[in-house]
C-alpha cells in the first residue's frame, strides 16, 4: 500500500505512473495526468489500449463537488451489416476480429475533453508519450508475450516495429515506434483534429475501405466523448457511482443491491456461503444486462425498477442457500476480453479520474494503419449477435455499448474510494468484489485488490483462483457448482481510497496495485 498526501497515480505499467507523477509534479492536475497515463499506456500497453480503441470514464472535480462519466465508447459505425457478423455469411466468426469489427475510435476525443479540465497545454501532455516511443523502452516480459502470441496476424510494417528480421522482440529489448511517434507529435501540436479530420483518419478510413470494413471519414469526424450523469446505489451508507448507459456498468450495482439484502459481515470472508450466494447474485445480474441493455437514445434499461429496494428483495429471497440454479439466458451473448487496462489517478486537491481503456482483444484488430502506429479496435467483436435486432446486437449508428466499470465510492459527501478493472464479463463481478471487501469485510485497498475472487463463466461455470481453499471449492461444487480453477488471475485492479485529515482540508491518498498482472502472460 502507498501513500501520499501529493496525489496519486495507480497504473498498469511503472512508466505510466511516472509520466502521471512527472505531471503531477510539473503543476498538473488530476485531468491532466490521466491524459499523460494515457497515453503513456498506449506505448507500453499497445497491446490493451490506446488511440484506435474505447473507453469509459469516472471523474471526480473537487471544487464543484460533481461526479460525472466521460463516455468514450462513441458510435457503431454508420454503414455497419450486422449479419456480416453472425451465420450465415460466410466467415462470419473471423469477420469479427477483421477491418469489419473496427468502430469508432473515441480514446482521443475523451483525453482532449479531460485536458480541457486541466491546467496544463496539451502538448506538454503528450511529451513522455512521444518521448517513449521515439526513444524506445526495454519490452517487459508481458508485452513480449503478447507479441510473440499475435506475431503471426502482424502485417509487414507492424511486424518491423515489433520484431527484428521477422522474428518478435523479446524480453529486455528496446522496443521503438517512430510512424507513432510522429502520430503522437502531430496530434500535440495540431490537436485531435490532426485524427479525426486530417492526414491520420484519413490513412486509417483508406486502409479500412480497402479492406472492406464499414469505419468511414464521417464516422471520424462526427465522433464525441459524451459527458453524462453516473447512476449510483447506496451500500451501507456508501454511495457507490459508474457510468451510466449507454455503459453496460448497471448490472454491477445490481449485485450490490442483491448483496445489500444480506447480512454478509456475518459470513466468513471467501468462504463457501460467501460465495456461493455472490455466485448466484451475479447470475441474476447477468441476466438483467442481456435483457434490459440498450442504447439509452432507443431505450434505457429500467434502472429505477431494477435498483429498487422491493426488486432487489423480491431477487434475493428466491436465492437458494443450498443449491446452485441453473443460468438460462434469455438471448446468446458475446465473449469477454482481458485485454483492456485499468488506471486511477488523484490530485492534491481532491480530483479524480477512473479511468478503462481497451482495443478490444489484443492489439485489437491486429490492424495497424500505415504510417500512423496505430493499432485499431475489433470493438464490434463484442456485440451479441443472436438473436438478429436485439438491443446489444451491431445497430449502425448506435451507440456501442461498453461493459466497463469504473467507479466511485463516496462516503459523507465526499469521495473515499476510486478504483476499477479490465477483464471483460467479469469486470461487473470483479468490481463488486472489491467494494464487499472495502466495507464488509473492512479490507484496505491493498488488501482488497489482493484478496481471492470468483467469477461466473457463461453458461454454468464459476471459476474461483487458485488462492481459494481446496476445501471451499470442493463445496461450492457440492451446491452444485461447475467449479472451474482459471490459468491466471481474474482482473488486473487498480484502485485508492482517500482520508482526510483532521483539519478536513489535506487528503492522504492510498493506492492499490494488483500482482496479477504477471498471470495475464501465462
Amino acid at each position: 500500500m502507498n501513500q501520499s498526501h501529493d496525489g496519486m497515480v495507480c497504473a498498469a505499467h511503472p512508466l505510466a505512473v511516472r509520466a502521471g507523477w512527472e505531471i503531477l509534479n510539473a503543476g498538473g492536475n488530476a485531468f491532466d495526468t490521466a491524459v499523460a497515463v494515457a497515453a503513456v499506456l498506449n506505448v507500453v500497453e499497445p497491446m490493451m489500449s490506446g488511440i484506435g480503441g474505447y473507453g469509459t470514464i469516472l471523474t471526480y472535480e473537487a471544487a464543484e463537488n460533481k461526479i460525472q462519466f466521460l463516455n468514450a465508447s462513441g458510435r457503431i459505425p454508420k454503414n455497419v451489416d450486422s449479419n456480416a457478423f453472425r451465420a450465415p455469411t460466410p466467415h462470419y466468426e473471423a469477420n469479427r476480429r477483421s477491418a469489419k469489427a473496427i468502430s469508432t475510435p473515441v480514446n482521443l476525443q475523451s483525453w482532449s475533453e479531460l485536458s480541457q479540465k486541466g491546467v496544463l497545454d496539451w502538448s506538454r501532455l503528450l511529451q513522455p508519450a512521444i518521448q517513449l516511443a521515439a526513444e524506445g523502452f526495454p519490452t517487459d516480459a508481458r508485452l513480449a508475450f503478447f507479441i510473440a502470441q499475435q506475431f503471426d496476424h502482424f502485417g509487414d510494417e507492424a511486424q518491423s516495429i515489433y520484431g527484428k528480421n521477422g522474428i518478435p522482440i523479446i524480453e529486455g529489448e528496446l522496443l521503438k515506434q517512430f510512424a507513432f511517434a510522429n502520430s503522437l507529435a502531430l496530434i500535440a501540436s495540431d490537436g485531435v483534429q490532426a485524427f479525426y479530420e486530417g492526414s491520420i483518419g484519413q490513412k486509417i478510413c483508406k486502409m479500412v475501405d480497402e479492406m472492406e470494413g464499414y469505419l468511414a471519414q464521417d464516422d471520424l469526424e462526427t465522433a464525441v466523448a459524451e459527458w453524462y450523469e453516473p447512476i449510483q446505489i447506496d451500500y451501507r451508507g456508501h454511495q457507490v457511482y459508474t457510468a451510466a448507459p449507454p455503459a453496460t456498468s448497471f448490472p454491477g450495482l445490481i449485485r450490490l443491491g442483491l448483496l445489500g439484502q444480506f447480512d454478509v459481515g456475518n459470513w466468513e470472508h471467501n468462504s463457501p456461503e460467501h460465495l456461493h450466494h455472490f455466485a448466484e447474485i451475479t447470475k441474476h445480474a447477468f441476466w438483467c444486462r442481456l435483457n434490459y441493455a440498450g442504447d439509452p437514445d432507443i431505450q434505457s434499461p429500467p434502472l429505477e425498477h431494477l435498483l429498487s429496494d422491493e426488486y432487489l428483495a423480491k431477487i434475493a429471497s428466491d436465492i437458494s442457500s443450498s443449491k446452485a440454479s441453473v443460468f438460462t439466458p434469455p438471448t446468446e451473448f458475446g465473449e469477454s476480453s482481458q485485454h483492456t487496462t485499468h488506471f486511477v489517478v488523484a490530485d492534491k486537491q481532491g480530483n479524480l479520474v477512473s479511468s478503462t481503456q481497451t482495443v478490444g482483444q489484443a492489439f485489437g484488430s491486429r490492424l495497424m494503419a500505415p504510417g500512423t502506429g496505430i493499432w485499431l479496435n475489433n470493438s464490434l467483436q463484442y456485440c451479441t449477435f443472436e438473436p438478429a435486432g436485439n438491443p446489444m446486437d451491431a445497430h449502425a449508428g448506435r451507440h456501442k455499448l461498453s461493459g466497463d466499470m469504473p467507479t466511485i465510492i463516496a462516503k459523507n459527501g465526499r469521495p473515499w474510494a476510486a478504483l476499477g478493472t479490465p477483464g471483460g464479463h467479469t469486470i461487473g463481478q470483479t468490481v463488486p468484489q472489491l467494494v464487499s471487501n472495502l466495507i464488509d469485510f473492512g479490507l484496505n485497498m491493498q488488501a482488497a485488490i489482493d484478496a481471492p475472487r470468483v467469477s461466473f463463466v457463461e453458461p454454468n461455470s464459476l471459476h474461483v483462483e487458485n488462492a481459494i481453499a481446496d476445501s471451499t471449492a470442493e463445496r461450492l461444487s457440492q451446491l452444485g457448482h461447475e467449479v472451474i480453477r482459471p490459468e491466471g488471475g481474474i482482473g488486473f485492479a487498480h484502485g485508492l481510497t482517500v482520508h482526510q485529515d483532521d483539519d478536513e482540508e489535506t487528503a492522504v491518498f492510498e493506492g492499490g496495485f494488483d500482482n496479477r498482472g504477471a498471470a495475464l502472460v501465462g
